[in-house]
């Protein structure tokens, strides 16, 4: 069962965790107890956990539920895709209905039938895996990096909307990789193979935004010489990206609104209204309430664009992510110049994983390109990137016996894995993010370990 995900338990009676830890062993089911709150929060973020068993009280005296429900709306917020199955007795089950409506897989109430509760364990433990599968075959496809918890998330709320028609708000930084988001979005919709049109609000001239939106007559306004199809007519079907949105005039605000509402609008120039079926997503680097607040953006279409938001975070607060992407660009950057893919040194990783990252991912993408062009022989180093004055960390204290036993044993699962981060995970029982977090702390990278 090495490397398999876990069952969390989470109940503070003793004999009642060691019944299910023994019934989950019998059935071939690796299984871990948590008794606190605490407890389970840093076994789902440390360890690779499949699927919660979670009781509704775990604190003697307490019957209300209440320390249920603030651990279950918790280890959502932490894991979004995280199956969750409630152990309530009958004084709990209308709150356990009530959360299952917010996500639990399900509830089952004590005393409880030992078949179908493993049976619905394993259920929930292929659906999390299968989910998985299709989770890192889609962010692979879309050249998005998700080893993170913030990042993942992102993509889990992201994968779990797509299918919808809701329109989407996403927000973050510059170069924070909102647009690969939008077609990660797109690319697993039900829309996929309709059209999908892009539009940078920014880079449009406010006189012209309106006509480039929503089309105009012949003779709408000074050199229109002809007919213009708006990019709402050509998005008919599929999906129209409005990039920067927050750039948007008055005008263009209240047209876009009214075709969010009604699917609705006329061109510049006729008042003939077409008709569209197009869904919207909005991007943004602006803080739109800010913009509300200062009268430069109107309230009611701030509501209609925001039914879901997803929010990018910077990549100077998502450090788990700065190596995997770079050895995605590396890749590229080999593709792209029909040459022999180089890695980093020891140095140049240090250099990056200090560095503050203020042009985010597209500085990053950047950085590589550089040093692929400028470094000499099979290793980059930290000169190469260029990176000026990335602040280095405090220098840390040798390390202590315990956490040299913890850099040994994982050396071990990453030479065992050939330096496959998932596969040296799952070895240890961690979740990739975990794992890169430790790789981190105690100085240790996949090319220092395996020598590539």
């Amino acid at each position: 069962m090495t490397g398999q995900p876990s069952v969390l338990i989470v109940e503070d009676q003793s004999a009642v965790a060691k019944s299910l830890e023994v019934l989950f062993g019998v059935y071939g089911l690796s299984a871990t107890v948590a008794t606190s709150a605490e407890a389970a929060e840093a076994a789902v973020r440390d360890q690779r956990i499949g699927a919660v068993v979670q009781d509704m009280n775990f604190s003697t005296g307490r019957t209300d539920g209440s320390e249920g429900i603030a651990l279950f709306r918790r280890l959502r917020r932490a894991d979004p895709g995280l199956p969750i199955i409630l152990m309530t007795a009958w004084t709990s089950l209308e709150t356990a209905v009530s959360l299952v409506k917010e996500g639990a897989v399900d509830y089952i109430a004590k005393p409880w039938d030992d078949e179908k509760l493993v049976e619905r364990v394993k259920r929930a433990l292929s659906d999390r895996q299968r989910t998985e599968r299709a989770h890192d075959q889609a962010v692979g496809n879309a050249g998005l990096v998700s080893e993170s918890s913030a990042m993942s998330s992102v993509l889990e709320l992201a994968l779990r909307v797509a299918p919808s028609n809701a329109p989407l708000l996403i927000t973050g930084p510059n170069g924070a990789g909102k647009e690969k988001l939008a077609d990660l979005v797109v690319a697993n919709s039900t829309r996929a193979d309709r059209p999908y049109v892009k539009v940078n609000a920014g880079a449009l001239p406010e006189q012209l935004m309106e006509a480039e939106l929503f089309g105009a007559e012949r003779g709408a306004f000074t050199g229109s010489d002809r007919r213009r199809v708006g990019r709402f007519e050509a998005a008919d079907g599929g999906t129209l990206l409005l990039d920067e949105i927050g750039n948007l005039s008055e005008q263009g605000q209240r047209k876009l609104l009214r075709a969010l509402q009604s699917g609705e609008f006329e061109r510049l120039g006729s008042s003939t209204t077409q008709r569209v079926d197009v869904r919207v997503i909005a991007a943004t680097n602006e803080d739109l309430g800010r913009a509300v607040a200062e009268g430069r953006f109107r309230e009611d279409l701030l509501f209609r664009l925001n039914v879901i938001e997803l929010a990018v975070p910077p990549l100077a607060n998502r450090r788990e992510d700065v190596l995997p992407l770079a050895a995605l660009f590396l890749r590229a950057a080999a593709v792209e110049a029909s040459v022999e893919p180089r890695n980093l040194s020891q140095s140049a990783e240090d250099a990056m994983l200090a560095y503050a990252w203020p042009g985010n991912v597209r500085e990053l993408e950047n950085r590589i390109r550089r040093a692929m062009l400028v470094g000499q022989g099979p290793l980059l180093s930290a000169e190469d990137l260029d990176l000026g004055g990335a602040a280095s960390d405090p220098s840390t204290p040798p390390l202590s016996s315990a956490e040299r036993s913890e850099r040994d044993r994982i050396e071990g699962a990453l030479r065992d894995a050939g330096g496959v981060i998932a596969d040296a995970a799952r070895a240890l029982g961690l979740s990739r993010q975990a794992l890169y977090r430790r790789m981190h702390r105690l100085g240790l990278s996949v090319e220092r370990v395996v020598g590539r």
